[in-house]
C-alpha cells in the first residue's frame, strides 16, 4: 500500500507543477482527500507556524513595497550589483547563509528572494542561478547555526558523548560555508542568458513579464516614505536576528495548566511573526504605506500563490508520512544495520520525506548512537539532513519560483529536474565530505 500511496503523492506533484501557480497546493489537497477518506491515513496538518511566519514576513515586505521602499532598496542593490553583476551568484547565498546562520531559521529569506530575482533579472543574470543556491545557502546555514532547532537537538544526542558545541561548530561551519561557495560554483554559468532564454523571451513577447526597467527615481516626500520603510523593515530584520542570536531577548510568561503556574518563553517563530506584523503596521502608520496597494503588489500576490502550494503540498506530506511512519523508519534503520557508512543516505531520504531538519535529526540520531557510531562522525553526517530540497514542495523553494517573473527557476516536467537539484546535491556532497575530513583532525 505504501508504494501506491507514493505514487499517488507524486502524481499530485507532477501533475500541480505542471498546471504552476496555486495549482500545486490545490491538486495536493486532491491526494489529501484520497489519503484520508479513502485509504484511512492520519490527516497529519500543515504547517502552522510555517505559514505564519510566512504570512507575517510577506506582509511586512508587500507594505515596504507599497511605500516604495522596496524600489529604493533595488535601485541600491542594482547599483552594486551592475559594477560586478556576475558576482550576485556568490554574493546572494553568502548573504543568504550569513542571515540563516544569525536567526536559526530558513523563513527568514523570503524577505531576500524577490530582491535578488529582481536585481538579477535587471542586470542580465539569469535569476535561476543565484536563487537556486539562495535556497539550498538557507538549508545549510541552519546546520551551521547555534540556535536554530536542529543543531540543539543535535548537541542533545552527542554532547554526552564528547561533543560540545564549540566542537561541532567547529565542524559545521567551515564544511557548510564552503559547501556552499561550491555550490554557487556548480549554478554560476548554468542555462542560458536572459537574451537567450525562449521561455523568458516568450513570456516578453506574451507580456506575461515586462521587460525590465530602470528603478524609478523617488524624490522629496516619497522618498523620504520609501528610505524609512527600508530601514523599518530592514530594522525587523535586525531584530529577528538578535532575538536568534540571544534567546534571552523573547520574553517569558506565565501560563495556568494542570492547576499549577508555568513559565513559558516565547518561541522563535511566534516572535519572527510578532515583530513583522509591528513592522507591517509601524509601515502603513508612519511611512503612509496603502493597505489596498500592499494587497494588489507584486509581492503579496506571490506571497499568496507561495502559501497556498506550501499549505496543500505540506499537508500531503506530512500525511503520508504520519500513515507510514513505522516502515519508512525501520527501512532506514535496517540499511544503516548492514552498511553503517550509509547512515548519512539514511538522513539525507528521511530529509527528504519530513520537511524537516529538527524532525530528521531527533528519528535518526538515536539510531547512530544505538549502532555505536562516533560521535564526531555523526556530527560530521548530520549536514545530509539537508535533503529538504529534493522534492519541490517546500516553502523557500516554492517561494523562489513563485518570485521569479523569468521563468528560468522552475520545478520541471519531470518533478525532479528541478532548479534545485544540482545546487543541492553539490551542496550536500562537498559539505559532507569536507565535515568528514574536519571530523578527523578534530576527532
Amino acid at each position: 500500500m505504501i508504494w501506491i500511496e507514493l505514487i499517488i503523492l507524486l502524481t499530485c506533484i507532477v501533475i500541480g507543477a505542471r498546471l504552476g501557480g496555486i495549482g500545486l497546493g490545490t491538486v495536493a489537497g486532491i491526494g489529501l482527500l484520497v489519503f484520508v477518506f479513502l485509504f484511512g491515513l492520519p490527516p497529519g496538518g500543515p504547517p502552522g507556524a510555517v505559514l505564519g511566519m510566512i504570512i507575517a514576513v510577506i506582509t511586512a515586505l508587500a507594505t515596504m513595497q507599497a511605500a516604495g521602499g522596496l524600489d529604493y532598496l533595488v535601485s541600491l542593490a542594482e547599483r552594486i550589483m551592475r559594477r560586478r553583476p556576475q558576482y550576485i551568484t556568490f554574493v546572494a547565498p553568502i548573504a543568504t547563509y550569513l542571515l540563516v546562520f544569525a536567526s536559526g531559521t530558513t523563513h527568514v529569506i523570503y524577505a531576500l528572494l524577490p530582491v535578488i530575482a529582481e536585481v538579477s533579472r535587471k542586470a542580465e543574470i539569469r535569476p535561476e542561478r543565484p536563487l537556486s543556491i539562495s535556497v539550498i545557502a538557507g538549508f545549510q546555514g541552519v546546520i551551521a547555526s547555534p540556535i536554530s532547532a536542529a543543531t540543539v537537538a543535535m548537541l542533545g544526542f552527542v554532547l554526552a558523548r564528547g561533543i560540545s558545541l564549540p566542537r561541532l561548530l567547529a565542524i559545521t561551519i567551515p564544511s557548510t560555508f564552503l559547501g556552499v561557495v561550491i555550490g554557487s560554483l556548480s549554478v554560476a554559468w548554468r542555462g542560458k542568458n536572459l537574451d537567450e532564454d525562449p521561455e523568458y523571451q516568450k513570456r516578453l513577447a506574451s507580456g506575461a513579464v515586462k521587460a525590465p526597467q530602470p528603478a524609478p527615481q523617488i524624490e522629496n516626500k516619497d522618498l523620504l516614505r520609501a528610505r524609512g520603510s527600508m530601514l523599518f523593515f530592514l530594522l525587523g530584520i535586525v531584530l529577528v536576528v538578535l532575538i536568534g542570536v540571544f534567546p534571552n531577548l523573547r520574553p517569558q510568561y506565565e501560563v495556568f495548566a494542570g492547576g499549577a503556574t508555568e513559565t513559558d518563553q516565547v518561541n522563535m517563530g511566534m516572535a519572527i511573526m510578532i515583530v513583522m506584523i509591528a513592522v507591517a503596521g509601524l509601515i502603513m502608520i508612519v511611512c503612509k504605506a496603502s493597505p489596498e496597494t500592499a494587497l494588489k503588489g507584486t509581492i503579496m500576490r506571490s506571497g499568496i500563490t507561495a502559501i497556498i502550494c506550501i499549505l496543500g503540498i505540506s499537508w500531503l506530506g506530512s500525511s503520508f508520512f504520519e500513515g507510514n511512519r513505522i516502515q519508512i523508519v525501520a527501512g532506514i534503520e535496517g540499511l544503516v544495520e548492514v552498511y553503517p557508512w550509509a547512515f548519512a543516505i539514511g538522513i539525507f531520504v528521511l530529509s527528504t520525506m519530513l520537511f524537516s531538519q529538527a524532525a530528521t535529526v531527533a528519528i535518526m540520531m538515536p539510531v547512530g548512537v544505538a549502532m555505536n557510531l562516533p560521535a564526531v562522525t555523526l556530527a560530521a553526517f548530520y549536514p545530509a539532513a539537508s535533503g529538504i530540497f529534493f522534492l519541490p514542495t517546500y516553502g523557500t523553494l516554492l517561494a523562489a519560483v513563485s518570485f521569479d517573473q523569468t521563468g528560468t527557476t522552475r520545478i520541471g516536467k519531470y518533478l525532479l529536474n528541478h532548479s534545485f537539484m544540482l545546487p543541492g546535491l553539490v551542496t550536500i556532497v562537498s559539505t559532507v565530505g569536507i565535515a568528514l575530513l574536519l571530523s578527523r583532525v578534530i576527532g
